[in-house]
């Protein structure tokens, strides 16, 4: 099985941080195990008769005929889908996951984003990112990596990047650094409604990095008289996440 371009396919081939990857996901003390893109089961072979309940869910329909040939005894744990299109309430039902991958990079971000629209089912994260990604993933305030992903993340999770690895531990091998990261989700998360109010509020404000928050919220519903305000000559990288989820409601009132 060759890696496909068009999948953002780059199979991890270094057996040190395959058994790495492994012992986290084994250690996690999560029952349900969800992984993104198994591809030729690297990591997938070392969990799958160790985790109670495994799920692996596969994009690629070459590679799903892989797996069901060379593990036909777990043909019943594989998916044939699209993670992003897919009703996470059909996997595990009712029940928390973990979410682990060595992630296409090319969806990376739109596979946390998924992650934190269903963060009451998902505990923790174990991902391989993009090193670039995986910054912006864990991201502070003020730096030139802080945007909508790093905000967002914050508000629900506690995000650190465990271990880089180098393209030659990959074929093909990619042309960018790679990094490990876990995410927790935090004890307590903003309720729905106003989560999906400040992701709203966030991707408007970071619209246009170099322009102050009045100029970048200017736009938005009952603006006028909130952005008299001095602390809106800030830009948007200068704002911590629970300000953000403190302004949402003022700009999306019920």
């Amino acid at each position: 099985m060759k890696a496909k371009k068009s999948y953002g396919q780059h199979f991890l081939t270094d057996q040190s941080v395959v058994l790495k990857i492994a012992e986290l996901v084994k250690n996690s003390d999560q029952k349900n195990v969800l992984e993104i893109g198994p591809g030729k089961a690297a990591i997938t072979k070392h969990l799958i008769n160790e985790i109670s309940e495994f799920i692996a869910i596969e994009a690629d329909k070459d590679m799903m005929l892989y797996l069901n040939k060379q593990y036909p005894k777990h043909a019943d744990q594989f998916i044939l889908h699209d993670f992003l299109k897919m009703n996470l309430n059909l996997i595990f039902p009712t029940k928390e996951f973990l979410l682990f991958g060595n992630f296409p990079y090319n969806i990376s971000s739109q596979i946390v984003f998924k992650m934190l629209d269903n963060r009451e089912r998902v505990p923790v994260l174990l991902g391989m990112f993009q090193k670039e990604m995986a910054l912006r993933i864990v991201a502070k305030e003020g730096g030139k990596d802080y945007g909508i992903l790093a905000v967002l993340s914050s508000l629900n999770y506690t995000s650190e990047i465990l271990f880089e690895i180098s393209p030659n531990s990959f074929t093909p091998p990619p042309r960018v650094m790679s990094a490990f990261i876990q995410m927790k989700r935090k004890d307590t998360i903003p309720e729905f409604a106003l989560f999906k109010k400040t992701h709203k509020l966030v991707k408007t404000a970071f619209q246009f990095r170099r322009k102050t928050l009045r100029n970048n919220l200017k736009s938005l519903p009952n603006s006028q008289e909130i952005l008299l305000d001095p602390y809106f000559n800030q830009r948007p990288e200068q704002i911590k996440p629970e300000e953000y989820l403190r302004m949402a409601p003022l700009f999306y009132p019920d």
